[in-house]
């Protein structure tokens, strides 16, 4: 995934009602960003940090800018939870992704379970369907890449929905995109949402899968990198 237009540098002022942003670019203009993440974005919207911001691609919008990136300790983190689904996508459709291999058609944001979308399906002749989540990961601790950060109750459904298609004999796979490249492995904030790191043990031993990868990130895009390893246990 490449950014249409070249990211500005600016510094974070404070974040507030979830998707609002107030930065400070480096000629002093402030400015309210547009925030594309509902979590907590623990350890990543500390007052001070450098953010990195593109522009609205619809000059009649009232914000006019979009956070994109932040660093942390050096290492750029994407914050944008509206990315992941594109470059997972993207990936597949490049081979990348050696898991979800072989399927001649994908489709996005397709209705299944109980009022929801996945946010692929794969589906290839003689092949069960496949169902695809894909979350974003951007907290850090230590050297695990953790989700979520924050209480999901949402996620905790997803995951009994992928269970039933499992059940119903077809494929069903949760993809853990980490937007960031400083972390060794990944694991269910188990202290956070309890109840979403048990469901998450509970469906991989049902059948979903379960895989993750990290990012790489610059200041012009953001693709697909390296596996990381895995520790589903429930307990942290």
């Amino acid at each position: 995934m490449r950014f249409p237009s070249p990211l500005i540098r600016a510094t974070l002022i404070k974040r507030y009602k979830r998707f609002l942003a107030d930065m400070r670019f480096d000629d002093g203009t402030e400015v309210t960003a547009h925030v594309a993440n509902s979590g907590a974005m623990l350890g990543t919207a500390e007052p001070g940090m450098e953010v990195w911001l593109s522009p609205a691609s619809n000059p009649e919008r009232k914000l006019k800018w979009n956070w994109e990136l932040v660093t942390v300790d050096g290492h750029l983190v994407g914050v944008n939870t509206a990315h992941p689904n594109g470059i997972v996508a993207e990936s597949v459709a490049a081979g990348r992704i050696a898991e979800l291999a072989g399927y001649e058609s994908i489709r996005r944001e397709v209705k299944y379970g109980v009022n929801s979308r996945i946010d692929l399906l794969l589906e290839a002749p003689g092949r069960p369907k496949c169902w695809v989540e894909v979350k974003n990961v951007h907290l850090k601790r230590g050297p695990w890449a953790e989700f979520p950060d924050a209480v999901t109750a949402r996620g905790t459904k997803h995951l009994a929905e992928l269970t039933d298609r499992v059940k119903a004999g077809e494929r069903a796979v949760m993809v853990y995109l980490v937007q960031r490249a400083d972390c060794t492995g990944f694991r269910p904030a188990a202290d956070i949402d309890p109840t979403y790191a048990a469901a998450l043990a509970q469906a991989t031993r049902d059948g979903v899968e379960a895989i993750c990868y990290t990012c790489r990130l610059s200041r012009d895009g953001i693709e697909l990198a390296e596996p990381l390893a895995m520790n589903l246990s429930e307990r942290t």
